[in-house]
Parts: C-alpha cells; structure tokens; sequence
C-alpha cells in the first residue's frame, strides 16, 4: 500500500531492538483517512472470506481492525482486553503472550459472549513482528470454536519471523506493508 510506504518513509523512526515508531500516525496519533484506506485494502484481501467478526488486541490494533470492520460491511469488531474489567463475567478466554514494546508477557482475554463457534475470524493487529501476539489471539479463537479465516496486519517485520510462526495456522496472512530489514538503523521496505 503506497500511502502507508510513504508515511513509513517519511515518519518511522528505527529504535532500534526491531522497534519501529510509527506514533504519528498509528501507535499514539491516528491518521484516520490512512487508517480507513489501510482497512479498505484488508477488506478486499478478505471479503471473499466471509468473516463475521475482527479480533484484535488493545490498544493499537484497534483503529485498524475497527475500520476494517467497517470496510466489511460493519461487521463486529471484538479487542481482547489486558487487564480483565469487572464487567467481565467469567469463565473467558485467556491467553498470555510477550509484549514487543513493554518488555513483558500480557494476558489477553475475550468474553465467550462476543467470540463463539459460528464465527469466521479474521485477526487484525498493527504489527505482525515475531508472531506471538497474533498466535495467542489465533488460539482464543481455537478456543471459542469459531473459524479463524485469516490474519491482517499494518505493518510486518519480515526478519522477525512471525510469518513462519503463523504457518501451522494454514490461512492466508496480508500485511500492508512489509519491512525487510531494521539493521544499522535503516527502515528498508519491501
């Protein structure tokens, strides 16, 4: 996707570690018109699917995932949540995984009132790097009975390995943009 290489070009920042700051326009500031077209084009990867709900994980992939939800026709978009609010009835789903930017496993939980087993899901994060976020929601969906029909991301570090980390999922994973290398400081895209 043109738009989002450029914006990557222009306003990431390499950290280092494999941590790409991209807060101007997703991770702490939205650009909304951007974060629409990036659903948009998650949409048309996936419409043929026939998802019946995105599942992301709080904070960022929610924007995306929103507006890919709304490209698919409003379809319910669910964010499983970090910290378990007392809203939350029990039993839910649980699983942890490690946090890339907090240095620290979370817990990411789902209402079994939101996800069940009629459900075609589609996964929608910000970053697909080493792939452990995104298994750990695939196994809520595991859990939950429904269908996982594919994984979506913004942005995915190629280096980091999440692809091939994903494969024993067997659905087809889109990336709107893809970076190759994060070494000696560069930002090198696809």
């Amino acid at each position: 996707m043109e738009a989002l290489r450029s914006r990557i070009e222009r306003e990431g920042q390499n950290l280092g570690r494999g941590i790409l700051k991209i807060d101007s326009f997703l991770n702490h500031q939205i650009d909304a018109q951007l974060m629409e077209q990036i659903g948009e084009a998650i949409a048309a990867e996936f419409r043929a699917a026939q998802p019946t709900r995105v599942l992301t994980a709080e904070v960022s992939g929610l924007i995306p995932a929103a507006m890919t939800g709304k490209a698919l026709g409003n379809i319910p978009v669910v964010y499983a949540r970090k910290k378990k609010p007392i809203t939350m009835k029990e039993p839910v789903y649980v699983e942890n995984a490690p946090s890339h930017t907090k240095g620290e496993n979370v817990s990411l939980m789902v209402s079994p009132e939101f996800l069940c087993a009629e459900d075609r899901v589609l996964i929608v994060d910000d970053f697909l790097a080493t792939g452990r976020t995104i298994a750990a929601l695939a196994r809520i969906v595991q859990s939950s009975g429904a269908t996982l029909v594919g994984i979506a991301t913004v942005v995915e570090k190629t280096f980091e390995g999440g692809r091939d980390m994903l494969a024993d999922w067997q659905v087809p994973i889109y990336a709107a943009a893809t970076i190759v290398d994060m070494s000696d400081g560069r930002i090198q895209l696809a």
